[in-house]
């Protein structure tokens, strides 16, 4: 495993996770410590009577010590933000 210096990173280093955690799959991981995490939820539409599928996409700190690649399933816990999209962070791959 590699040796982990970020900042960022809530086991490593002084980034402190409260709130929300989230599970998703990873859709997208082009960016520098950063990935876009994709959920999958149902909605109740009242007027139909039925559920629908939604799906949200969530940008997160990806730490060098998770490395999480397009397709892994992963956890979320949300943070202070880190940028102005960012607001969770990468904890475990499942």
């Amino acid at each position: 495993m590699e040796e982990c210096k970020d900042s960022k990173c809530p086991f490593h280093g002084s980034l402190a996770v409260r709130g929300q955690t989230i599970t998703g799959v990873v859709v997208r991981d082009k960016m520098q410590n950063s990935v876009i995490v994709q959920k999958e939820y149902a909605r109740y539409v009242p007027k139909y009577k039925r559920y629908m599928k939604v799906r949200s996409r969530i940008p997160a700190h990806n730490p060098p010590c998770i490395k999480a690649k397009t397709g892994d399933k992963v956890e979320l816990s949300e943070c202070r933000k880190l940028s102005k999209t960012k607001a969770f962070v990468v904890t475990k791959k499942l």
